[in-house]
């Protein structure tokens, strides 16, 4: 019978992997990659998964990464906007098409009857490495060349056959820009071998393992990777409800009594959505609070304790005063080196403000 891991055990390794039991020195490069990319459809919350990663992190450091085209954002793992290294986005993107090729059929094939996906692809590239462009721009153009269809679902169909990059402004720290896109390719200008599907799973569980192969399918959105990972040299263990997980077999397990230092993670941070059972990190209670939030497009900014959910936080700014908000869901005991991690994320998120913190039980409202 494979060797039990307990949940807390779990925890402890899945926070280690996520880099959240202390801050690394590691580059951003090798924390973005580490992670398999940040879920990053927001122009700038990610900088925070970031800040709560690194030690010293300041946002010039990802920033000027992202304008000098070290990093990119672009439609990856469940076909959502992931910040990524251009390195991974080659190698990521054509393993992964196939998510975003199904969503796109699902939701848009009707439309898109009738019209050449060959030609489609060929001619949204041309316009997009002409100049970067929105979607409304692109649809307007490619409606010219397909006039009795939606525009809309032809846009979103060369976001299916060409990797399509957010180019800056869009992401810049301080900054703003329009949701403009061009192709990876041009804009990276090198090429990349693809990478495999158990290249795939090995990058999975270093970020966020030991998991199942539920958890890897749910993280990635592509499906039948059981014959993916059983034939790889992966070690076995069960967890406290009978599931076979998966781990690599020099990955380290911390002790499950390992403190886990307060954290105040990021609104879509990838901790929360990549495993099919979330229940390592999100309470039942927690659970509940997120599910307040669905169907609002709005997802709560969480606060960790003792590596579980414990609340949420909000900033609000208003005359050069920046109040951070803590909404707790469950008691804390040490509420004291919350509000000193909240103190610490003012200082980078309002630098020049005037700081305060105050606390209140419940989650916030979306």
């Amino acid at each position: 019978m494979d060797p039990l891991i307990s949940h807390r055990a779990l925890n402890r390794a899945t926070l280690d992997r996520q880099l959240l039991l202390r801050r690394t020195v590691r580059p951003v490069i090798e924390v973005v990659e580490h992670l398999g990319g940040l879920q990053a459809q927001t122009p700038h919350t990610w900088y925070t998964g970031l800040w709560t990663r690194i030690k010293g992190f300041a946002a010039a450091d990802a920033a000027d990464l992202l304008a000098s085209r070290a990093l990119v954002r672009i439609a990856l793992q469940r076909s959502t906007i992931h910040l990524v290294s251009a390195r991974d986005c080659l190698a990521m993107r054509p393993l992964l098409q196939q998510v975003t090729e199904r969503g796109t059929r699902t939701t848009f094939g009707k439309r898109l009857a009738g019209v050449d996906l060959d030609e489609l692809e060929a001619v949204g590239r041309a316009l997009l490495e002409e100049r970067p462009m929105t979607f409304a721009e692109l649809g307007r153009a490619l409606n010219e060349r397909w006039p009795d269809h939606d525009p809309h679902a032809l846009g979103q169909g060369v976001r299916w056959l060409v990797p399509l990059v957010q180019v800056p402004p869009r992401g810049l720290w301080g900054r703003s820009g329009p949701v403009a896109h061009t192709s990876a390719e041009s804009w990276l200008g090198f090429e990349q071998a693809p990478m495999t599907p158990a290249e795939l799973v090995r990058r999975y569980l270093a970020a966020f393992g030991p998991a199942s192969v539920q958890d890897v399918q749910t993280w990635s959105g592509l499906t039948r990777l059981a014959e993916v990972v059983e034939p790889l040299d992966l070690l076995r263990f069960r967890d406290e409800s009978g599931r076979t997980l998966y781990d690599l077999p020099d990955a380290v397990r911390p002790d499950p009594d390992v403190p886990a230092p307060p954290r105040l993670m990021y609104d879509f941070d990838n901790l929360f959505l990549s495993h099919a059972d979330r229940s390592r990190v999100i309470t039942e209670t927690g659970l509940a609070a997120f599910q307040g939030f669905m169907g609002t497009n709005v997802m709560p900014r969480v606060i960790l304790v003792d590596g579980v959910t414990a609340g949420d936080w909000t900033i609000t700014r208003a005359k050069g005063a920046s109040t951070l908000g803590l909404h707790l869901w469950e008691p804390v005991k040490d509420l004291d080196a919350v509000e000193e991690e909240g103190r610490r994320l003012l200082a980078f998120l309002a630098p020049g403000d005037a700081h305060e913190v105050t606390v209140s039980d419940g989650p916030s409202r979306p």
